[in-house]
């Protein structure tokens, strides 16, 4: 089966896909000419422009040293990012009043 025919099997569902390996994808890739490792890289440093550097290292299983690198050399803005659960108000903090009673 020819790449493009294994391409249109993972785009539709309900057609025959293949192997899905990461071990046979790298291999159809570098067979078309793709640089799987230079693809990867883009793809983790457009995500870090898009998202905070350890909402990236959680997602893709990187250390957050690494994402936080990888940000800097690209350039990213995420400079402020404070982890946690953002659901709740801070202890202390009281919501102002409007006027509105």
């Amino acid at each position: 089966m020819e790449f493009a025919e294994q391409a249109v099997g993972r785009l539709f569902p309900g057609r025959r896909a293949g192997p899905f390996r990461p071990d046979h994808l790298s291999a159809l890739l570098n067979e078309i000419g793709v640089p799987v490792a230079a693809a990867r890289g883009a793809a983790i440093r457009q995500q870090l422009l898009e998202m905070p550097a350890p909402v990236v290292a959680d997602a893709l299983g990187y250390h957050n040293k690494t994402t936080t690198r990888l940000l800097n050399e690209t350039g990213g803005t995420w400079s402020r990012y404070a982890p946690g659960d953002h659901t709740r108000s801070p202890a202390g903090w009281v919501p102002r009043r409007t006027g509105d009673s």
